[in-house]
């Protein structure tokens, strides 16, 4: 599954191949050498910083694919609404699904994979918004 497991680093190898990026540009644009870059590509993680310097770089949110599994395997936010909220950092209210989840979803349902009680619960999506995508799926399709 895509958003399950995350291997930072052979989504970055994948995009530099995609891209064509050199060797030399990616050590130069992040100031490490070679090996530190083959490091990175094993590595599972990537500290945050680095990982926004090779966002910039190859013109990629990496950082979505962090997102989507939030969306797709935390607990739902209801479950939470006894923290207190802090001024001090953004509080998103509501989750965002992007269309790589909502075709990762829709793929799963179409394919006979999971069913739409099984993705209710799974995911924690609501029903209605399911319906929606559902329907809209049905109308362009």
């Amino acid at each position: 599954m895509l958003y399950k497991e995350i291997h930072i680093g052979k989504f970055i190898k994948e995009r530099v191949d995609e891209n064509e990026i050199t060797m030399e540009r990616i050590c130069k644009f992040l100031d490490r050498d070679e090996d530190a870059v083959e490091r990175m590509y094993n590595s599972r993680s990537i500290d945050a910083d680095l990982l926004l310097r090779w966002s910039k770089l190859l013109e990629y949110d990496f950082f979505r694919l962090y997102s989507s599994h939030l969306i797709l395997y935390a607990p739902p936010a209801a479950a939470n609404k006894n923290q207190q909220k802090s001024d001090k950092i953004p509080y998103f209210r509501k989750n965002i699904y992007t269309q790589e989840i909502k075709e990762f979803i829709m793929k799963r349902i179409l394919s006979g994979e999971m069913t739409q009680s099984e993705v209710i619960k799974e995911y924690s999506i609501p029903k209605s918004t399911l319906h929606r995508w559902l329907q809209k799926s049905e109308i362009n399709g």
